[in-house]
């Protein structure tokens, strides 16, 4: 039994690896399977949409992970007490749970922990062939004079996974440091968000006739985009500081419409879970004011998305876009009453923080839709006389 385990241990790096391996295998062998007699584009543009899916997945097991306090199931990185599953490390594990049997070692902790980055190290075995994919692809067409695919995206997603990786280890080496878990939930969305975009840009390649969006809607799309981006930021930080049943009532929060809060110590960035950075304990008005400022987002962003999806809805060939914003926000609106009125049920957690995943994508996919080009302004009768 070792009782005292180093924060990073990579004796294990290589089995976790092989593992993450393993666990790409099956939908790179389904991809070749399903799409072996496809054009090569075709073929890129499958393994796009399974990495992407996969993605999706690990954002929503990662918030399962967060949500059952797995984070610290294995108190190192990558393995688990130095071993590549638990299996090896039953006897630490049994060790930690009987010191501490509510604390944050179990069995089951252990294996949601060691799932959840064998999953992330089997998306960055996707990418990587996304990567290699993508280079062929581009010298193929580079060799048949056809136009240009670029390789910034497909290599940005790999700098960027690799970076995800390193927020995983400092989440689990600085013990759920606010700050840092959500900027490694952030880091997931934009890992989504990077994906999104290949795939859209992909699917321009072969649509007989590419959608446009009108000029005058595109600042409508960029806000709906920065109000979103600071809404999951802010829920981010309600769902890592544990501040979701700080009002458990609504519309009113504690039987108030204006409870007492204390921002400066709510956001009050560098800090430790649960603690000020002075080593005091955070306030219940600190964490009661993190809750009510995301709630009062949400307001913001479900007037400017509101507006957006009618908008889309009235333009041609983006009534499905549409539909997908309005219902996500409905799906926002509903897990998030839950989460606040039922006492923060796993399904619901989940469910919002996969909504708001699906709202990020669906916002890629508007944001990379080609503009429509300049409206041809009708020539003045003078100019016409003038020219005649």
């Amino acid at each position: 039994m070792n009782t005292s385990q180093a924060l990073y241990d990579l004796s294990p790096l290589l089995q976790v690896m092989l593992t993450g391996a393993l666990v790409a295998s099956g939908p790179l062998l389904w991809w070749w399977l399903r799409h072996r007699s496809a054009t090569p584009l075709g073929r890129l543009q499958a393994l796009t949409a399974v990495t992407l899916l996969l993605t999706f997945d690990l954002v929503l097991f990662g918030a399962f992970t967060r949500l059952t306090d797995s984070g610290l199931g294995c108190p190192d990185w990558p393995g688990c007490y130095g071993q590549a599953t638990p299996v090896g490390a039953r006897q630490d594990i049994a060790a930690a749970q009987e010191a501490l049997p509510t604390g944050p070692v179990t069995h089951s902790k252990a294996w949601v922990e060691m799932v959840h980055r064998y999953l992330a190290t089997g998306v960055g075995v996707l990418i990587i062939g996304l990567l290699v994919m993508s280079a062929k692809e581009a010298r193929r067409r580079s060799a048949q004079g056809q136009p240009k695919l670029g390789l910034l995206l497909p290599a940005l997603t790999l700098v960027w996974v690799c970076v995800q990786g390193a927020f995983g280890a400092l989440t689990v080496t600085m013990k759920l440091f606010p700050a840092i878990v959500t900027l490694h939930l952030a880091g997931g969305l934009l890992l989504l968000v990077l994906l999104a975009a290949q795939s859209a840009r992909l699917a321009q390649w072969t649509m007989p006739t590419p959608v446009r969006l009108p000029r005058n809607l595109l600042p409508w799309v960029w806000l709906g985009v920065l109000v979103l981006a600071i809404q999951i930021l802010l829920g981010g930080w309600v769902s890592t500081n544990y501040a979701v049943l700080a009002c458990t009532s609504f519309p009113q929060c504690q039987g108030q419409w204006w409870p007492e809060m204390n921002l400066a110590q709510g956001f009050e960035l560098w800090r430790p879970l649960g603690l000020l950075s002075n080593g005091e304990h955070i306030s219940f008005a600190a964490l009661t004011g993190i809750h009510y400022v995301h709630r009062l987002s949400a307001c913001l962003v479900f007037v400017v998305l509101g507006y957006l999806a009618w908008r889309l809805k009235k333009t041609s060939g983006l009534q499905g876009l549409a539909h997908w914003l309005a219902g996500l926000l409905l799906l926002q609106l509903l897990t998030g009453l839950s989460n606040v009125v039922l006492g923060w049920p796993l399904l619901a957690a989940v469910a919002h923080t996969g909504g708001a995943a699906a709202l990020v994508l669906v916002l890629t996919r508007v944001l990379c839709t080609p503009w429509a080009p300049a409206e041809i302004q009708p020539v003045p009768p003078s100019a016409s006389r003038l020219s005649a």
